[in-house]
């Protein structure tokens, strides 16, 4: 994949801090008597772009559930910065800088593209339950004020502001996807997640996503940690790539590293990939 040929022009990214590295250490998830997860270690520098590969079943899944707060290791830690948060609520990593999109699209039926994008950028608000309830001057000012860096920063990045105003039911299946990532932009993420962030899409669809991503990370110093099962694009855009083998780290290193370990090959690239 190309992606030069479709550089996008510079855009101004959200008001965030610096990307935060992202350290798993000796993770161990059990459910029952399944062991899903066995000593994973691995590491995402601040402001790259890591990918996570392996085969289905391998765990990939299972680590960013992990990451996100909605497993709890039997053993192991998560360090987000200088911070283990293995034992902090889902809504307090975000707040922390920790944002996610889904494999499956987990947009809000019924509402707009932009209703849907301002949903992320919620938790930034300072007012209340009870000030959000009355809908005083303070909350307009500050609802006003995210619709407004939304628009901005986030809608116009992603070039969908043609849609901005439809519901999301009737967007194709690119769009519902890019619109998920808009969402978990406006959370301001120092470390956003993206779990198969270009699964079922077309070539176009794909090297826009790409291109996208790429931005987030060199414009914005976003820490981008992702699933993905388009080689192509993983070996295109990631500078350090960790492959999970039944939920163990087989290899772990740059592209080409990772595309010539033996290991690899015989677990899930094939020879066919080292020899393209």
């Amino acid at each position: 994949m190309d992606l030069s040929a479709s550089a996008s022009p510079p855009h101004a990214g959200l008001d965030t801090a610096p990307g935060l590295p992202l350290a798993v250490e000796q993770v161990d998830l059990r459910f029952g008597g399944i062991h899903a997860l066995r000593g994973v270690s691995f590491a995402a520098a601040p402001g790259q772009v890591t990918a996570i590969i392996g085969p289905n079943g391998a765990g990939k899944t299972s680590v960013f559930n992990t990451i996100s707060g909605f497993y709890r290791p039997a053993a192991g830690r998560i360090l987000l910065g200088a911070e283990d948060v293995t034992h902090v609520p889902v809504h307090a990593r975000a707040a922390r800088g920790l944002a996610r999109t889904f494999q499956n699209i987990a947009l809000f039926r019924g509402l707009s593209v932009l209703e849907n994008i301002k949903l992320g950028g919620h938790h930034t608000m300072k007012g209340g339950v009870l000030s959000a309830l009355a809908y005083g001057p303070a909350t307009r000012a500050e609802e006003m004020a995210l619709r407004a860096e939304v628009e901005r920063k986030v809608i116009d990045f992603l070039e969908i502001d043609h849609i901005r105003h439809q519901s999301v039911d009737a967007l194709p299946y690119g769009l519902q996807k890019r619109v998920e990532l808009a969402r978990a932009l406006a959370m301001r993420p120092r470390v956003l997640l993206l779990d198969e962030p270009v699964a079922g899409m077309n070539r176009e669809e794909t090297e826009d996503m790409a291109r996208f991503i790429l931005d987030v990370q060199e414009e914005w110093g976003v820490t981008v940690l992702l699933v993905e099962h388009d080689m192509g694009m993983v070996m295109d855009i990631s500078s350090h790539v960790v492959v999970l083998n039944f939920g163990e780290v087989i290899a772990s290193g740059t592209p080409a590293q990772v595309r010539a370990h033996p290991q690899v090959v015989e677990a899930y690239l094939g020879a066919e990939a080292v020899a393209a």
